[in-house]
């Protein structure tokens, strides 16, 4: 009488292997600065009261005022600070390093190749 059996047995490995691979780009950037060009603008007015902080368009006016001595005490508006904003863009280009991961799969026979067995009793 014949007698067969199956068993299970490895055929093939898959092998998998995993690399890094840097690479390097660039990201476009824009940056904004500012400044503050101040100028003094003599006045030399006699004035009543002290005048209000104001602006005219992109330039804001501090008045200074100096007490003098006359006859009288009088108020004179000896001058005004003129600070106008000016901003600038400047294009960079910085670089960005990135990775990603490579897979790579090899398939690899097994030692045994046999995945059926038979036994005679």
């Amino acid at each position: 009488m014949l007698h067969v059996d199956k068993t299970v047995t490895e055929v093939d490995r898959v092998l998998i292997r995993t690399s890094v691979r840097e690479r390097t780009e660039y990201a476009e950037l824009d940056l904004h600065s500012g400044e503050a060009i101040i100028e003094r603008v003599r006045v030399d007015r006699v004035v009543e009261a002290p005048p209000p902080i104001r602006q005219e368009g992109d330039t804001v006016i501090v008045p200074v005022v100096e007490e003098i001595m006359v006859v009288q005490k009088r108020l004179l508006l000896k001058e005004e600070i003129h600070i106008r904003r000016r901003e600038a863009i400047q294009h960079i280009r910085e670089p960005v390093r990135l990775r990603s991961e490579e897979v790579s799969l090899e398939r690899q026979p097994s030692l045994n190749p046999n995945n059926i067995t038979a036994k005679e009793d």
